[in-house]
């Protein structure tokens, strides 16, 4: 957005940073020392500045949010912006509103038109061996279809996990692919529901 200042496209910068590291927005605190100020004051009126421009909104929980709109993080016609999915409430679905901690921009050259995606992070090591490991994030093409050995995002009594889809006689597998021999393979029958494919593994953003 043209109307920003050079502080401001860099408090958004901080703040999709913190979101896709840590799964939060930074305090105030936090960005101002990011910022390099030496009062908290200095960060708090660029996060008003933002939010009665309309670029980031607090949610119910008094959080800070990006809206879609904070084309002044990548602004340009060759990326999407795509959400970012944070923990997923038992019972949502998984892009529900609540589960959006970001829209942030991908390249049109992985988030494909017309496809539709999303973004989730990855929880535990039960993946590692498939080159996802705890923290990292997905790009998720959304479909409700899956061919064998895709690694698919599959909801289970409301929770969302990253597995190999292995379809059998009767019964689907979803398979860890672990270095860590705790982690068992899934076996269902019809109890689950593809939420999309897994085409990328995006980490140290």
């Amino acid at each position: 957005m043209s109307n920003l200042s050079k502080k401001e496209k860099e408090t958004l910068r901080i703040i999709r940073n913190y979101l896709v590291h840590l799964g939060r927005a930074p305090t105030v605190r936090e960005l101002k020392d990011k910022l390099g100020y030496k009062s908290p004051t200095s960060a708090a009126l660029l996060i008003n500045s933002l939010a009665e421009k309309e670029v980031l909104e607090r949610n119910a929980r008094g959080q800070i949010q990006l809206k879609k709109q904070a084309e002044a993080l990548e602004g340009s016609a060759h990326t999407v912006y795509v959400p970012l999915v944070g923990t997923v409430a038992c019972g949502t679905p998984i892009i529900a509103e609540e589960n959006i901690e970001a829209f942030l921009p991908v390249s049109t050259e992985l988030a494909r038109p017309p496809h539709q995606y999303f973004m989730l992070r990855a929880m535990g090591d039960s993946m590692d061996r498939a080159g996802i490991n705890n923290g990292d994030i997905v790009l998720v093409r959304q479909q409700s279809t899956a061919e064998p050995g895709d690694k698919v995002v599959a909801l289970i009594d409301d929770e969302a996990t990253i597995k190999e889809y292995r379809p059998g006689i009767g019964v689907i597998v979803l398979q860890p692919r672990s270095s860590k021999p705790e982690f068992k393979p899934i076996i269902l029958t019809s109890e689950f529901r593809i939420q999309g494919i897994v085409t990328k593994t995006i980490s140290g953003l």
